[in-house]
């Protein structure tokens, strides 16, 4: 984190504009101070109609976070893990950071692979001791 902004990947940073955080009280167990106190961090990101996102990672994002976005295509992340604000803010962000670095991350190709000559003798043999083994299962009836 720097101070204009989120650092998503190289090149790459959210300014603090185009993310905004709401408070509210946390649930579970507490004391008195959890019915007093806003801990509870919400992150909410507008990824549809974010500009610091170039077109194709937003469009790889979409698709990969579909499930985590509202209608309107906003990322909300909550946090409630700690019992004080800063900490749950700082954990939303970390959240965040490493939620959209893995979502616009570009996925390797997958170069395609032949098992190999010993391998398909292994898998050979083993069928046949298998084949073995329950062949000589039935000729046991009396």
């Amino acid at each position: 984190m720097e101070g204009n902004g989120v650092r998503i990947a190289a090149g790459i940073e959210i300014p603090w504009h185009e993310i905004e955080f709401q408070y509210a009280r946390s649930g579970g167990p507490g004391g008195q101070n959890v019915n007093k106190v806003a801990s509870k961090a919400v992150l909410r990101f507008d990824l549809r109609r974010s500009t610091s996102l170039p077109n194709v990672a937003r469009e790889r994002a979409m698709t990969r976070l579909a499930s985590r976005l509202t209608r309107d295509g906003e990322l909300v992340i909550a946090c409630d893990t700690h019992r004080d604000q800063p900490r749950n803010r700082e954990t939303a962000i970390h959240r965040f950071q490493r939620l959209l670095s893995q979502a616009i991350s570009v996925p390797k190709p997958r170069r395609p692979t032949r098992p190999s000559r010993a391998a398909k003798e292994r898998r050979l043999s083993e069928k046949k001791q298998r084949s073995r083994l329950k062949r000589g299962r039935a000729g046991g009836d009396d």
